[in-house]
């Protein structure tokens, strides 16, 4: 099975589930149904059941269209190249330092530092974040990702995922509950920062061991670069950007307000996808790879 046609049936199967499952949430709605954010009750945690669906559809494309194809051997090599956590200790340095730049310059441009909950709740809120938000990655960082920036580069890729994560993100935006629902985030503000996470995810990916670099056991193109490797073993590029997206749904949990700012956002969104775009191009120098 070629790559584009992995490709077009993860999209299809993670919007199937996704718009299939929001969709039934939606008309819910209109019938007293919402989501939690934060749950007290049992109820609660089983009203949160079906829009985890909706939320792990990436995921459970993921595992469906690899196995199918037989990209994987089942459940166990799925969750083992998930979560590889042998990643370059460069690559962690890396996502903490551009966590704490994001919201660092969203406070010092929008002058304001309130939390909209106490700090340790970024620590308790780190696995429900992983559940609902972080596991995307296992469709997005794992399928999608690497097989986009082997046929597109790493500019256009990142641009092409983030508008698909934007079309995948819509439906938040009217199920009863979410803080997109709700008013709380911005919808054009909330699909800038989808952007620049965009470029953030294919940085990672390269630097991630995404590619690998040049040896003997692999060929060279005929204008004299490196070849990539389709994916390394283990992935190790999907971890890393798994737990970004986990502890960037708490940080944003706890300084919401904060990144609510248009002069906010423009400034740390740019900063992210400048960031990004100087990371691939200092890694691409020793590596031989087209942007």
């Amino acid at each position: 099975m070629s790559d584009k046609k992995i490709v077009l049936q993860f999209i299809a199967l993670t919007f199937g589930i996704a718009y299939a499952t929001s969709g039934i949430l939606i008309v819910l709605g209109h019938f007293g149904y919402r989501v939690y954010g934060l749950v007290h009750s049992f109820r609660q945690f089983a009203a949160n059941i079906p829009f985890a669906i909706y939320i792990l559809s990436p995921a459970i494309a993921s595992y469906v269209i690899l196995k199918n194809n037989k990209k994987i051997s089942g459940v166990q090599e799925w969750l083992k190249t998930v979560f590889c956590v042998k990643s370059k200790s460069f690559v962690y340095f890396v996502i903490f330092a551009v966590l704490v730049l994001y919201f660092g310059i969203n406070m010092a441009v929008s002058g304001h530092v309130g939390m909209a909950l106490p700090f340790y709740m970024f620590f308790l809120s780190l696995p429900g974040n992983l559940f609902i938000g972080g596991l995307e990655e296992a469709g997005w960082t794992y399928v999608l990702q690497p097989r986009m920036d082997q046929k597109y580069g790493f500019l256009l890729s990142s641009v092409l995922v983030g508008i698909i994560w934007i079309f995948w993100h819509v439906p938040l935006f009217f199920i009863p509950g979410t803080a997109h629902c709700e008013g709380q985030i911005d919808f054009w503000m909330f699909n800038v920062q989808v952007i620049s996470l965009s470029f953030f995810r294919g940085a990672i990916y390269r630097i991630g061991e995404g590619n690998l670099p040049l040896s003997p056991a692999i060929p060279r193109a005929a204008h004299g670069k490196a070849v990539r490797c389709p994916l390394p073993v283990g992935c190790p590029h999907v971890f890393p950007f798994m737990l970004f997206h986990t502890m960037f749904n708490s940080a944003s949990s706890l300084f919401g307000s904060t990144t609510m700012t248009w002069s906010g956002t423009i400034t740390a969104n740019t900063a992210m996808i400048l960031i990004s775009i100087l990371i691939v191009s200092v890694y691409g120098r020793t590596q031989s790879l087209k942007m």
